[in-house]
């Protein structure tokens, strides 16, 4: 059972009338700027676009400007599938005639694609785990108070295991072209990241006169979704 959210101009329930014959919980409020500012929690939004296309799109877009990190699906009739892009920046699209099944079909499929999306920004490799999504990382379940670059730097060496990196190279990949500093900024933060890998420390290995490289142990499963 999902909670739903409803945008739509009149706070008409009626949006999807099919809805009503599902399990799930769902509430309706104006699709105004207004309203969105204390809405309640979702697990999916569906947003009302049979009437006023032009500001269903306008909605649409100022969710995606705040960062909506929920599914957002657009309710509309089929004259105005015309009306619909990429612009929108929607999950997907349901006629406000479809069937239960329809709607059902379509919600389990939107909050699947959202989990797999927030799994593949998850590394976890030889007792290490970073969420690209919160800048964050765990060693053995417990976090690690990182600097951004830190974090940067052990996420790079982490989704390429084996691969030996020049100093030079983790400055332009990690600090970017633009930086002038020192290759030693890179020792000083593979010296404070093993400090704080602990006894993970030697994962992050030293290739004599080339640089540095992650090892991880033969037999430890690594999965990195998103590289």
């Amino acid at each position: 059972m999902a909670q739903l959210l409803i945008l739509t101009a009149s706070a008409d329930t009626e949006v999807l009338p099919a809805l009503q014959l599902l399990g799930h919980k769902f509430r309706a409020i104006p699709a105004e700027p207004a309203s969105l500012v204390n809405a309640p929690s979702a697990d999916l939004i569906f947003l009302d676009a049979r009437h006023n296309l032009a500001a269903a799109k306008s909605i649409a877009r100022l969710l995606n400007t705040t960062g909506l990190s929920t599914p957002l699906l657009a309710v509309v009739t089929e004259g105005g599938l015309a009306g619909i892009s990429s612009e929108w920046g929607i999950a997907d699209l349901i006629l406000d005639t479809a069937g239960p099944a329809e709607i059902d079909a379509r919600i389990r499929l939107a909050l699947a694609r959202q989990n797999e999306g927030r799994a593949s920004e998850q590394i976890q490799t030889s007792g290490i785990s970073i969420d690209e999504a919160s800048y964050t990382a765990r060693v053995h379940g417990k976090p690690l108070d990182l600097t951004f670059k830190e974090f940067a730097l052990l996420k790079f060496l982490v989704q390429h295991p084996g691969r030996v990196f020049t100093r030079d190279q983790l400055l332009s990949e990690v600090w970017g072209y633009d930086y002038f500093g020192g290759t030693r900024t890179v020792d000083v933060h593979i010296r404070r990241l093993r400090a704080k890998l602990g006894d993970l420390e030697s994962l992050i290995g030293t290739v004599h006169n080339v640089g540095y490289r992650f090892a991880p142990s033969p037999e430890d499963n690594f999965s990195a979704t998103n590289r």
